[in-house]
């Protein structure tokens, strides 16, 4: 009886919990509402300057690396293939739609080592900052390989510094 009474007890708390879970998302989308549709994909993507394998980390609030963007499923962490292109970044998400930022919405790229729940060695994941409207976006992404990090850091560099001023600061 006790055996049963503690299994009871045990499955009522998690459900508990994956209920809280789910109102503090549902309440976050809510909150997040007024954020910008995603760029779509260009039907004529040049050839990628640099691509690597790895992790998409997260997108956050610029400069505030524990609030996840809800909207667009851009919070989910999920694996994912990183191309630069010489019209922008992509990121081919699994399991979620692709991103894609284009070169005049990126204002700056850097490593950390870590954001939204994700921890790694030092300068570990590449976080990329660009604009969304008006909002200022940081977003994480973890090479599986080591050594495609600094072709990334370098491309992704060029990218940034080649971009159009005007497009970056209309925030088209």
């Amino acid at each position: 009886m006790v055996k049963e009474l503690s299994l009871l007890f045990t499955l009522l708390l998690i459900g508990v919990a994956l209920v809280l879970i789910w109102l503090g998302w549902r309440n976050r989308l809510r909150r997040q509402a007024d954020v910008e549709p995603l760029p779509a994909v260009p039907a004529g993507l040049g050839e990628a300057l640099a691509a690597a394998d790895g992790q998409y980390v997260a997108t956050t609030t610029a400069g505030d690396w524990l609030d996840r963007i809800a909207v667009h499923q851009l919070g989910l962490r999920t694996n994912a293939g990183l191309s630069v292109h010489p019209e922008g970044v992509l990121f081919d998400r699994s399991g979620a739609g692709p991103v894609f930022i284009p070169a005049g919405r990126l204002t700056g790229v850097r490593q950390e080592s870590g954001m939204a729940g994700k921890f790694v060695e030092k300068d570990g994941l590449l976080v990329l900052s660009w604009m969304l409207g008006a909002k200022e976006l940081d977003t994480g992404f973890r090479t599986r390989r080591a050594e495609d990090k600094a072709l990334l850091l370098g491309a992704l560099q060029d990218l940034i510094s080649a971009a159009p001023q005007a497009e970056a600061d209309s925030g088209k």
